[in-house]
């Protein structure tokens, strides 16, 4: 009799593991397969507000339709656990709040030929090609901002895909100095930059919201794309 339920026991485990499984979209099906981790499960402070889940992105559509949770590989994850600590360790009123973070490459194929009138050699500053990957691709970057505790985004002089000199952190001296950003929307992407780089983040030269945990040429060894 004790042995009947036990195996009851652990047949409802497993039916009701397999059920939460299938009951996830199928793209964070994948992503769970592959190994990747939702990063409010590693650190429930960080906010998400995934931008191609919704109309308010340079597209104009919703691009990932039931995604809505943003999954990182574990690493990653973990260092951006570790840059939320520091940013409310030195800021105890803000938090991450992160606008996109593992891509699948149709969505990044979506994102591509949104931008037909741009150069390749444009495009790429903005949108890594699909053909090669984006470290979004791998669950190896994150696209964020720092927002108040209510969820306010900071003011960081441009929004999110802003596809201009204004986004550029290697031209913000210039800008400042010539009156197109202010001191105030400097200090705040430095509270940004400083927080990522001490979880284990690089930037990049044309957009202020981006960050790697690692190279694509890394990412690239180590991981396998979400497709």
């Amino acid at each position: 009799m004790r042995q009947i339920s036990v195996f009851v026991l652990v047949f409802s485990l497993m039916y009701s593991l397999a059920h939460s499984l299938f009951a996830q979209p199928k793209v964070e099906r994948a992503m769970i397969e592959q190994g990747l981790v939702d990063v409010q499960k590693i650190d429930p402070t960080i906010k998400v507000e995934l931008k191609y889940s919704t109309t308010d992105n340079f597209v104009g559509k919703d691009v990932y339709g039931d995604l809505t949770r943003a999954y990182m590989q574990p690493m990653a994850a973990r260092k951006l656990a570790d840059a939320s600590k520091y940013l409310q360790t030195h800021h105890p009123e803000l938090r991450l709040l992160v606008y996109d973070a593992a891509r699948p490459r149709s969505a990044q194929w979506n994102l591509w030929n949104a931008l037909p009138n741009l150069s390749e050699r444009e495009r790429r500053k903005y949108v890594a090609d699909p053909r090669q990957g984006s470290i979004h691709n791998y669950g190896c970057a994150v696209d964020l901002t720092v927002a108040t505790k209510d969820g306010e985004p900071l003011d960081m002089g441009t929004k999110y895909d802003y596809f201009g000199e204004l986004a550029y952190p290697s031209r913000e001296n210039e800008l400042l100095r010539a009156g197109k950003l202010t001191q105030k929307q400097l200090d705040n992407r430095q509270i940004l930059r400083t927080a990522m780089r001490q979880g284990g983040f690089s930037s990049i030269e044309y957009e202020w919201w981006h960050f790697n945990a690692l190279s694509r040429a890394k990412a690239k060894m180590a991981f396998r794309i979400v497709d």
